[in-house]
């Protein structure tokens, strides 16, 4: 079987997802098609030499809709190129280097683009609908409930305190900040110019370098009125060992709504030789779970658990881990469930600090931990990701 070679990642800036943020004057197409266009430039890519392009996206429609893939690699000047748009909720933009990475492993494909994008600002989250949002009927019997009421339930259930949410929101802010000022992610970050040349963003803008405990302890409890609505009894139901959800989450302790795209370029070692590039890292092992989808946002733990399985590892072999900072609440259980320690856990802050652009933050994970492992000249980091309904996915990669 074919290794799974990361030939490259890159991404945009993160973005305030609103109407004032930087990136809402850029059609969504036209960020993926900038970062296609960044990454055949910087490798000087034969983009013919390409099997597939694979790109996440959480809510497909109007300016996202009617495969956006294939719309930008034609838009990017790609050539004859095929393209295709996935969905796995917050996953999706590691879903889809996965996938690639399956391609590239059965031997049917050589080289293939996986990566993700999602306008936060133009498209916003749940505007394409659907059963799981709207239908009374499938909410009812699946007891599936706001993501945000079930970060609160698995914080109540863990016995996790707002204080110890906000510290570790905190810890985000500060790390971000940090990386940002040491320039850690500037290799990888795509610069935005506007039609004129003239440039419109190149770093993310969502940190927030002076927030405070006290800012943090302020803030309004962002859940508590969902969860009156109905959804809490629909949790206490289900786990009728809890007394009453304590609601901890605020916008402070959870991710930001952002702009962004991301691409990994995935190929076999003879695609490497073929385009002239040396592999950065293989990927050793990909993993997809299910659990309860009232539980929902608890899969990172049996997903990284799973992959390591699956790639004949230990928790002890990883020298980095990314889990996706949904809510302060989903790491910390991460962390508690793994047995890990905070110092090698999203080292450089994640989603609460720079923002989570659905689609894309999988692919942005995998690229993060890259050059930080490079930075570091360590060996092996796992990402993974909660996931609406109740799924988890994570990938183990290692360097070369």
């Amino acid at each position: 079987m074919s290794e799974a070679y990361i030939y490259d990642a890159l991404r945009t800036p993160r973005s305030r997802g609103k109407y004032s943020g930087e990136l809402y004057e850029v059609k969504p197409i036209d960020i993926l098609s900038v970062t296609l266009k960044a990454l055949k430039q910087r490798l000087k890519l034969d983009t013919e030499l390409v099997d597939d392009v694979v790109i996440g996206c959480v809510t497909p429609i109007d300016d996202q809709g009617y495969n956006i893939a294939k719309a930008a690699v034609m838009h990017a000047g790609w050539g004859n190129v095929s393209g295709m748009q996935l969905n796995r909720y917050c996953a999706s933009g590691l879903e889809a280097v996965n996938l690639a990475a399956v391609k590239i492993r059965s031997g049917w494909e050589q080289l293939v683009v996986a990566g993700g994008i999602e306008s936060m600002s133009r498209v916003p989250m749940g505007s394409d609908g659907g059963a799981l949002l709207y239908d009374p009927e499938v909410i009812t019997s699946s007891h599936y409930i706001p993501q945000g009421v079930s970060a609160d339930l698995i914080a109540t259930r863990e016995g996790f305190t707002r204080e110890q949410l906000d510290a570790y929101a905190l810890l985000s802010q500060q790390r971000a900040h940090a990386a940002q000022k040491n320039n850690y992610f500037q290799s990888s970050i795509i610069p935005i110019y506007d039609a004129n040349g003239l440039l419109i963003l190149d770093r993310d803008s969502a940190i927030r370098p002076k927030t405070t405990l006290e800012q943090l302890a302020s803030l309004p409890l962002a859940f508590q009125q969902m969860g009156a609505e109905g959804f809490d009894q629909m949790a206490l139901h289900k786990y009728p060992e809890v007394e009453a959800i304590h609601h901890l989450h605020t916008a402070g302790n959870s991710s930001g709504i952002v702009d962004g795209a991301s691409l990994v370029l995935i190929g076999s070692e003879e695609a490497g030789k073929q385009i002239g590039v040396a592999p950065r890292a293989r990927i050793r092992a990909v993993a997809t779970v299910a659990v309860d989808p009232t539980l929902m946002l608890v899969g990172p733990a049996p997903a990284a658990q799973k992959a390591l399985k699956q790639a004949g590892m230990k928790k002890e072999d990883i020298d980095l881990w990314e889990c996706n900072e949904a809510f302060a609440a989903v790491v910390l259980q991460f962390m508690k469930k793994m047995e890990l320690e905070e110092d090698v856990v999203n080292v450089n802050g994640g989603a609460i600090a720079m923002g989570h652009p659905l689609g894309a933050t999988g692919a942005m994970l995998l690229g993060t931990i890259l050059d930080e492992l490079e930075r570091r000249d360590l060996n092996t980091g796992l990402v993974t990701l909660c996931v609406g309904g109740g799924m988890g996915v994570a990938t183990i990669i290692e360097r070369v």
